[in-house]
């Protein structure tokens, strides 16, 4: 049986609930490999290199601002889970001027992400916005600085569902990320100077998160059961979006990419075809 580590470096459904899936329907062991799921939040790039990595986002950056040549093998979704929620007062993006948010550091990928949708609705994320920098995490520190005021908004992810704690606490979700910027994320990628692509353990976990999307698009009931046993705080009507067959659109792609290096003021030195490898893979 083959062996491999797999990293996740960030919380919620868009980052482990595929995972999360495979193993449980026990894909991973009809596929020969046993993998061993790891806490990679706090790993640098160069330990987080000498494994499997679920966050394209972060790997993404890497490349762009480190030179790490990460390749996605395989994608989850297309667009961010990730959505702004705020204390009443606030009824678009644009009121958050002046405003409080709780958001992630503006090199990682999910704060990246937002200060690009920010600027994209008419908003200086360094003037305009009073920022809240803080790490990745369950939210729940969030919420409670929500409850007391002393942030008006935040950026939450998947490890909750937002309309429902919004309906729970009479505050309102401004805008989900997807909406407003697409990128293929969260999936399988490599370091190839560490990793081959085509290594057999690496290509079985490709298969077998395949295997779990066809899940959630196809069986909703087998679906539901493991968000609700995997975070408990989802359900039915609530479930996020994912890709059909774990592949990146070329031109969402390479809108991404083009938008994320100008956020970061570095080149764009890498191509969609170069980052997004996953037509190369066998479903």
């Amino acid at each position: 049986m083959y062996t491999v580590d797999l990293a996740y470096v960030g919380r919620g459904l868009h980052e482990e609930l595929v995972a999360h899936i495979a193993d449980q329907q026990g894909y991973y062991a009809d596929e020969g490999v046993h993998v061993a799921l790891r806490d990679g939040c706090s790993w640098d790039e160069e330990r987080l290199r000498r494994g499997v990595t679920i966050g394209l986002g972060r790997a993404l950056l890497s490349r762009l601002t480190d030179g790490i040549p990460w390749v996605a093998l395989q994608v989850n979704t297309a667009r961010p889970l990730f959505w702004f929620l705020a204390r009443p007062g606030p009824a678009s993006l644009a009121d958050l001027a002046g405003r409080r948010l709780a958001v992630h550091a503006p090199r990682t990928a999910p704060g990246c992400f937002t200060r690009i949708v920010l600027r994209r609705a008419g908003l200086d994320p360094d003037r305009d916005i009073h920022t809240v920098v803080r790490p990745p995490g369950d939210y729940g520190m969030d919420l409670r600085r929500l409850h007391d005021g002393s942030i008006d908004a935040a950026l939450v992810g998947s490890t909750m569902a937002p309309e429902a704690i919004a309906a729970e606490h009479g505050w309102q979700v401004l805008a989900w990320v997807g909406d407003h910027f697409q990128i293929p994320t969260v999936g399988v990628a490599v370091d190839p100077t560490c990793i081959h692509p085509d290594d057999p353990a690496v290509q079985a976990v490709v298969r077998a998160h395949r295997r779990a999307l066809r899940v959630i698009h196809g069986e909703p009931d087998t679906t539901v059961r493991h968000m609700q046993t995997f975070l408990g705080r989802h359900t039915a009507d609530e479930a996020p979006y994912f890709t059909t067959g774990g592949q990146a659109d070329p031109a969402v792609g390479a809108g991404a990419i083009t938008a994320v290096a100008a956020e970061l003021g570095v080149p764009a030195t890498v191509t969609a075809a170069d980052f997004y490898r996953t037509a190369a893979t066998a479903p």
